[in-house]
């Protein structure tokens, strides 16, 4: 079953992952930067959490995101020009 989240507007979304999706982590402090991973595993039911993440810097690490987190789907990501 996946775990009902509150988004940033009171929406209420279900977090799914699978393998190459983005894993964003908005940051909740001034000054701090947003965070963003790729999952590379999925071990939750269904896409849902927790997941190893690879960070740009190569760090790996299981994550069981917060409210503060949105996964996005290669499919929706923009592209740009």
């Amino acid at each position: 079953m996946c775990r009902r989240r509150v988004g940033r507007w009171g929406i209420v979304r279900n977090m799914q992952a699978t393998v190459g999706d983005r894993l964003h982590v908005h940051s909740n402090t001034v000054g701090d930067p947003e965070r963003i991973a790729e999952i590379i595993e999925v071990r939750g039911h269904d896409g849902a959490p927790p997941y190893v993440v690879r960070f740009p810097d190569g760090h790996e690490s299981l994550v069981f995101p917060g409210s503060d987190s949105v996964v996005e789907h290669p499919s929706a990501q923009p592209h740009h020009a």
